[in-house]
C-alpha cells in the first residue's frame, strides 16, 4: 500500500475525537501531492464535507480564483486543512481535536515535502506557529515550521466577510509564491 493510501486509510478510520460521528467524508486535501507550494487552512466546511475535497466551497473558490489570477494553477500546489473532519456548524476546532489531527497533517507535510507553506487564518497559524498568534497582527510575516518557511495570511472565508482584506491576502500569496520562485 502506498504511503498516501495508508494515510488516507488512517484518516478514514480515525475515531480519536467526536468529529467522526457527524462527518459525511474525511477531507484529506487536493492538488499536486508533490508540490513545492502548500496551503493549509482550518477545517472542512459543509461543501467540503459533502464532496470530500478541500477548499471547494465559496471560500475555496475565491482562493482558487486568486491563485489562478497569479498564474498558480492546482497542479502547482497542494491544499489541505489542520482538521480532516467538519466541526458541526463550522465552529472553530477545539484544541483537543487539533492535537488529535496534527499527526495526519505532519504526515501530509512529510509526504508532500513543500518548500513554502502558506497558513490560511488564525486557527492554522495558532496550531502550527504559536497559540497566541493573531492573524490580524501577524499576517504577511514569515515564520518556520519544521524547517520550512511559512507565510501567514487571512483565511479566504474572512475575505467573504470583509473584502478590504483581499489586497493583503493577494500580497501575501504573491510574496510566498515569489519566495518559492527565488529559492
Amino acid at each position: 500500500m502506498s504511503e498516501w493510501l495508508q494515510l488516507e486509510k488512517q484518516c478514514n478510520e480515525c475515531k480519536k475525537c467526536s468529529l467522526w460521528e457527524n462527518r459525511k467524508n474525511v477531507v484529506i486535501g487536493r492538488g499536486n501531492k508533490t508540490a513545492a507550494f502548500m496551503l493549509i487552512g482550518e477545517a472542512p466546511g459543509e461543501e467540503e464535507d459533502i464532496q470530500g475535497r478541500a477548499f471547494v466551497g465559496r471560500a475555496g473558490q475565491l482562493l482558487s480564483m486568486a491563485l489562478s489570477a497569479m498564474g498558480i494553477e492546482e497542479d502547482n500546489y497542494y491544499i489541505c486543512n489542520i482538521i480532516k473532519c467538519r466541526p458541526k456548524n463550522n465552529r472553530t476546532p477545539y484544541e483537543q481535536e487539533i492535537q488529535e489531527c496534527l499527526p495526519y497533517l505532519d504526515r501530509q507535510i512529510e509526504l508532500v515535502q513543500p518548500e513554502v507553506i502558506v497558513l490560511l487564518g488564525n486557527t492554522a497559524a495558532a496550531s502550527l506557529i504559536d497559540k497566541n498568534i493573531r492573524i490580524t497582527q501577524q499576517r504577511g510575516t514569515w515564520h518556520e515550521y519544521k524547517g520550512i518557511p511559512v507565510m501567514l495570511t487571512y483565511h479566504p472565508a474572512a475575505l467573504l466577510r470583509d473584502e478590504s482584506k483581499k489586497i493583503d491576502m493577494w500580497r501575501d500569496l504573491k510574496n510566498a509564491w515569489k519566495r518559492l520562485q527565488t529559492a
